[in-house]
């Protein structure tokens, strides 16, 4: 199981940036990607940005060309760095990881999320 941590949220002004980061802890090792996800008062939650272990990513179209999705292996940190905010951004953004579980699935642990403001 991995344990993560989001920190970072706040309040902004449209235009503005917040860097959310995401620690983590437990076994890596079968870990296959990790990612962020938001998800807004009546809206079901939607992934934000994904990164595999090699480093690639990808960005779910609304939010290319803002945001970013890094990682740190070494301080064991995800950070979701987010430009250009919108009001539509604002969301409780939550970081999970997912592995591969014997029987041939993937399970996916997650933080508790961190709250994202962006006001107009």
């Amino acid at each position: 199981q991995v344990q993560l941590v989001e920190s970072g949220g706040g309040s902004v002004q449209a235009g503005g940036s917040l860097r959310l980061s995401c620690t983590y802890s437990g076994k890596m090792n079968s870990v296959k990607f990790m990612g962020w996800y938001r998800q807004a008062p009546g809206n079901q939650r939607e992934v934000v940005a994904r990164i595999n272990i090699d480093g690639t990513s990808w960005h779910e179209d609304s939010v290319r060309g803002r945001f970013t999705i890094s990682r740190d292996a070494a301080k064991k940190t995800m950070y979701l760095q987010m430009d250009s905010l919108k009001p539509q951004d604002s969301a409780v953004y939550y970081c999970a990881a997912f592995r591969f579980v014997v029987g041939g699935g993937m399970t996916g642990d997650w933080g508790k999320g961190t709250l994202v403001t962006v006001s107009s």
